[in-house]
């Protein structure tokens, strides 16, 4: 399996930033606030505090979903559904280690096709500072 599904499109996007608190938008709107983030090489994912949609669980979503960021509307776009989250395995803190990433990963790449990021969004999805109307926008 390639890791690519755990790595940014563009490292930049989460160098040096905190990305706690950033709204997280979906395909169909919004899966909630990143609640932890990290930007680990071939091993980055946020987890999302998904509020009351699907009773305040969390959910890992690697970082490979990520197709945009804008830093100064504090928002990471990402290319999943809101159901893709909901029937994504539980996060528990305590019990992440390499069978409970496979088991992501498997989940994120057999319903979005991650297994080669060439086939991601692009061209109008923003990746700069101050992204504003463009992005998100298809």
């Amino acid at each position: 399996m390639s890791d690519t599904i755990w790595s940014y499109r563009d490292s930049e996007w989460a160098e040096d930033r905190d990305l706690v608190g950033y709204d997280v938008e979906g395909e169909d709107g919004s899966l909630g606030k990143v609640d932890r983030a990290t930007a680990d090489t071939d091993g980055a994912w946020l987890v999302v505090d998904t509020g009351f949609w699907i009773l305040g669980k969390k959910r890992v979503i690697p970082a490979g979903t990520v197709v945009g960021m804008d830093h100064e509307g504090r928002r990471v776009i990402v290319n999943v559904s809101k159901d893709q989250v909901k029937d994504a395995p539980d996060y528990d803190d305590g019990a992440w280690d390499d069978t409970v990433r496979v088991r992501h990963a498997e989940h994120y790449t057999q319903r979005t096709g991650h297994e080669n990021r060439e086939d991601l969004p692009g061209g109008s999805w923003s990746t700069g500072e101050g992204a504003g109307g463009n992005v998100g926008e298809r």
